[in-house]
């Protein structure tokens, strides 16, 4: 093919337009994500493990996607420095005590920076803040500790099910109770017994105060009831 013809450089000039509309929009797509063209508020903040965060991954207000992450560097071995720009329109919304914390997209997305909100009195933050951060939970730990319930919550059922197999081999005073007629007799007839003597005991309290002998005593003891009824009363 001729490259001097005028076929091929209009076919050369539109795939350098296009490939240059394609790379001043990606331009445009990466700027915007990281906030070249807009004006910004520049807070960091500080974590002992960023846990997975990357660089350009969003940041959060009050569910609002406000900004990027625009630096991650190691200070030493316990602290590492999270360097964040945030929109300049919402500077007036973020305070001296907002806290950031590590956040997900979802169950299994990305990372992400959750700023809460600070305090109604509470001065703003100013360029290259320091913000109080929360360290995130680490899966692992989560996974460790539902580990740990697990085996805890299998040692109770074998507790259970071992009890249970006393239980009905009548192992145990409860045991006994449950599959022993003889014990739940007895049980029964202690029942009725205390029944029987309690209502022997109100039949001889009954004879008592029948007795003129004692009628004044019982007496006394009801005026002095019905005193303290009074008194009660007046209070």
């Amino acid at each position: 093919m001729d490259t001097h013809t005028p076929k091929f450089k209009v076919r050369l000039g539109i795939f350098v337009a296009g490939g240059l509309a394609i790379f001043i929009f990606a331009i445009f797509i990466i700027g915007k994500q990281k906030n070249l063209f807009n004006p910004v508020l520049k807070l960091n903040t500080t974590f002992y493990n960023v846990s997975g965060l990357q660089v350009g991954n969003n940041i959060r207000f009050s569910g609002i996607n406000v900004g990027t992450v625009d630096n991650i560097h190691i200070l030493n071995d316990s602290t590492v420095i999270v360097e964040m720009l945030i929109r300049r329109e919402v500077q007036q919304f973020i305070k001296t005590d907002c806290v950031v914390a590590i956040g997900s997209e979802g169950l299994i997305g990305d990372r992400l920076l959750i700023i809460t909100q600070g305090g109604t009195n509470t001065p703003l933050a100013k360029e290259n803040q320091r913000l109080l951060s929360v360290e995130p939970v680490e899966t692992d730990a989560i996974m460790a500790s539902l580990q740990v319930t697990a085996d805890n919550a299998a040692i109770i059922s074998d507790q259970l099910a071992e009890i249970m197999v006393k239980l009905n081999n009548g192992q145990g005073t409860l045991g006994r109770l449950i599959s022993d007629s003889t014990v739940a007799d007895n049980l029964d007839e202690t029942i009725l017994n205390l029944k029987k003597s309690s209502k022997g005991l109100n039949e001889n309290m009954n004879a008592a105060k029948e007795n003129f002998l004692l009628r004044g005593y019982f007496r006394r003891k009801a005026e002095q009831a019905e005193e303290k009824k009074e008194d009660a009363g007046e209070k």
